[in-house]
């Protein structure tokens, strides 16, 4: 077995590659290493809506049972609800059982500490060492020792409570249209969103444990802009399997991604001196147009390496409120310690509401550059060497002195191929197939 934690967890085919066998061990060592000497504890588990979840729920109980750590099961929710429930129940971890995006088949595990944090890598090399090398630990309590299962019925109604404390106004008189993508918020946005007065039409709500994120969701967002037309909605709001991302489409059907998304909200906070620093931090993905529209607002825009860990390692280092990406993985960090793609619906239609603005006006304020993404082929020992290359480095100052502050020239190596991916963002789409090609071109005759 290779390495067992990815960018997000532990992730894999259900009941092939994450049997329950590896959740029992990861109940039991996570245990050992996130409690320490702690003689009890509790932890709670959460996880979406796949056929797998319950199976892998069971064996990972049984393992932190076995530590004699209490388990409160919280059922079906989002990812963020778990986080936030962590730290409201003052639990020693959560853990949530889920393949976010991915197809039904697969399924996760997901930590995060006592503060709702994901865990470090230090942390997670950790667990991994244990279980890689098949070590167990010396702990078996007996009797009344041994932990036991809470079920908490109310868990859904802690976190949207929560999440209605973190706006000032109702949604009466709006058309909201959902898509849940039949995962973990199948119940609780559509309950939400008709709390607070709006008018709701949801899709993808009927989860039948191998449905979640087909043909919808925040990944095929053409199913929510079918109902948007369909209903006249003033919003629509489509979620991902677990509920940690959220992408918008306006009244015009237009897709709203998380670029635009970010811009209305620090618009929103810096309103109200809430943007700290007065700055945005996403990461290389994210759209020029993100940059610029900031500026515009008087506001800086940080960057960071693709992931939202990236994202939230930064934002906790340097104080920032509002982070995100591209994809619509939003973090508003003095709400909750991850994305969360119910807050940032109700953050967003919120200031909406309160703009008196429909969504196309306020997604008006950043103007998305076009971009190009051409790759080159390269020896796999090259795919770094660009840096080192005069000839390489010279072109792409001479491109970025051409588009003077109205583009970009982004070059990232690729992870698992021979290839150096060339992304341009500008004004004018031709020019950019050009010059993209050229410097593929040169990157290609200079490194394979």
């Amino acid at each position: 077995m290779g390495k067992l934690f990815g960018t997000d967890g532990v992730r894999g085919i259900a009941n092939k590659e994450l049997t329950p066998e590896l959740a029992y061990k990861l109940g039991r060592i996570g245990a050992y290493i996130l409690l320490k000497e702690k003689v009890k504890g509790k932890v709670v588990i959460g996880k979406d809506t796949r056929k797998s979840g319950d199976l892998l729920e069971a064996a990972m109980t049984a393992g932190f049972l076995s530590m004699g750590i209490d388990v409160i099961s919280l059922g079906v929710l989002p990812t963020p609800a778990v986080a936030y429930l962590t730290r409201h129940l003052q639990a020693d971890c959560g853990v949530v059982i889920s393949a976010s995006h991915n197809p039904a088949e697969y399924n996760g595990i997901k930590f995060f500490n006592y503060e709702g944090y994901k865990l470090p890598d230090e942390t997670e090399d950790e667990i991994e060492y244990y279980i890689l090398k098949d070590k167990d630990v010396d702990k078996r309590p007996e009797g009344e020792n041994i932990g036991k299962v809470t079920v908490l019925e109310e868990a859904a109604k802690l976190y949207t409570d929560y999440l209605k404390t973190t706006i000032d106004c109702d949604f009466t008189g709006l058309r909201i249209a959902v898509d849940t993508a039949n995962g973990a918020a199948y119940k609780v946005a559509p309950e939400v969103l008709k709390e607070l007065g709006a008018e709701v039409h949801v899709i993808c709500h009927e989860p039948d444990g191998l449905n979640i994120n087909l043909n919808c969701g925040s990944t095929h967002p053409e199913t929510l802009q079918k109902l948007v037309k369909e209903v006249n909605a003033d919003i629509g709001v489509a979620f991902d399997g677990d509920a940690d991302r959220l992408i918008a489409v306006d009244e015009k059907c237009h897709i709203v991604d998380g670029d635009h998304i970010m811009n209305i909200c620090a618009f929103n906070l810096k309103k109200h001196n809430k943007l700290k620093n007065d700055t945005v931090v996403a990461t290389v993905m994210s759209n020029i147009g993100l940059d610029i529209a900031m500026k515009e607002q008087g506001c800086h825009v940080v960057k960071t390496k693709v992931g939202d860990r990236y994202v939230l390692e930064e934002m906790i280092a340097k104080n920032y409120s509002l982070g995100g990406e591209q994809s619509g993985h939003i973090i508003f960090l003095d709400h909750n310690t991850t994305g969360d793609g119910l807050l940032t619906a109700l953050q967003l239609i919120a200031t909406m509401k309160e703009e008196d603005k429909k969504i196309s006006q306020l997604a008006s304020m950043m103007i998305a550059y076009p971009q190009v993404l051409v790759n080159a082929k390269v020896r796999n020992e090259n795919k770094e060497a660009y840096l080192q290359d005069e000839v390489i480095m010279k072109e792409i100052e001479k491109i970025e002195d051409k588009m003077a502050g109205e583009g970009r020239v982004l070059i990232r190596p690729s992870g698992t191929e021979p290839l150096v991916r060339v992304m341009l963002e500008g004004k004018d789409q031709e020019e950019l197939n050009q010059l993209a090609t050229d410097l593929a071109k040169l990157i290609e005759s200079r490194l394979s």
